[in-house]
């Protein structure tokens, strides 16, 4: 697997052709946000995403196909405690034409986004998985942790 460094691809290195990558995004990956691609915070705490890319570079531009499975951590919207949430996303990517004139494509940052995107609204646990501890104050508070509809 390609570590951090290795998955941004210098276009203007590689020749025209179809290309395969395979990579992984880990919590070394999450906690570099910040410094990497100046990311305040994220609602992902944790990951461990195995993806692959597929790179078709013509002469004057390229397209892009890239699948990620795995999980990521996120906080549950109820009871707060940190749950693990499965992933398994793909896409493609077509440049603009501002975009087919860079020369290097970020494969980590970009299957980062397609992951943030892919993510549902709400973080909840499954029916009856919340954290039992909170039980009482989510009772307290109307709120039924057995509901997916809170």
């Amino acid at each position: 697997m390609a570590q951090l460094n290795d998955i941004q691809l210098h276009l203007n290195e590689l020749e025209q052709g179809k290309h395969h990558f395979s990579f992984r995004l880990d919590d070394l990956f999450i906690q570099g946000l910040p410094a990497n691609y100046g990311v305040d915070k994220s609602e992902i705490t944790g990951c461990l995403i195995d993806a692959e890319a597929d790179l078709n570079l013509r002469e004057n531009d390229y397209s892009l196909h890239i699948a990620a499975k795995g999980s990521v951590q996120l906080v549950c919207d109820r009871c707060l405690a940190t749950m693990s949430y499965p992933v398994d996303v793909a896409d493609d990517i077509w440049p603009d034409e501002d975009e087919q004139s860079t020369d290097t494509l970020d494969l980590a940052w970009l299957t980062y986004e397609m992951i943030i995107i892919n993510l549902p609204l709400v973080h909840s646990h499954p029916d009856g998985e919340c954290n039992p501890d909170m039980q009482p104050l989510l009772h307290a508070y109307g709120v039924d942790a057995k509901n997916s509809d809170d």
